[in-house]
């Protein structure tokens, strides 16, 4: 799934305009980045958290030549996935439906049994 395809399923599951989604999917990232850079922890309970973890220096290979090189210690960005999430994913549990808050779920029941 890429962004737009993501941006298409969040509008129809909250009934949003693709714009405000897209904006609000923005802000999200870019609020996660930004919290990031700094070294803190992201967490979305039942997710997952996104940290910085460091890596340190170390001695690498060329591998066309074989010859040592120094790789430099680095930042870099890592997800920890949530337990529901691993147990989703695993097939352990379900993913529950979810419906934008404010549907009204009874008036899809009550139409398809006046069809009747």
């Amino acid at each position: 799934m890429n962004r737009a395809e993501l941006i298409s399923e969040i509008a129809d599951l909250t009934g949003q305009p693709k714009t405000q989604v897209s904006a609000t999917l923005s802000a999200l990232l870019h609020t996660v980045t930004g919290a990031i850079q700094k070294g803190e922890k992201v967490t979305l309970v039942g997710f997952g958290t996104f940290e910085r973890r460091t890596r340190q220096a170390r001695t690498g290979r060329n591998p066309r030549t074989l010859a040592p090189l120094r790789i430099p210690a680095s930042k870099v960005p890592a997800f920890r996935a949530g337990q529901e999430l691993k147990d989703i994913v695993n097939g352990k549990s379900r993913q529950t439906n979810w419906a934008a808050p404010g549907a009204n779920k009874s008036t899809k029941k009550k139409a398809k049994s006046k069809k009747r």
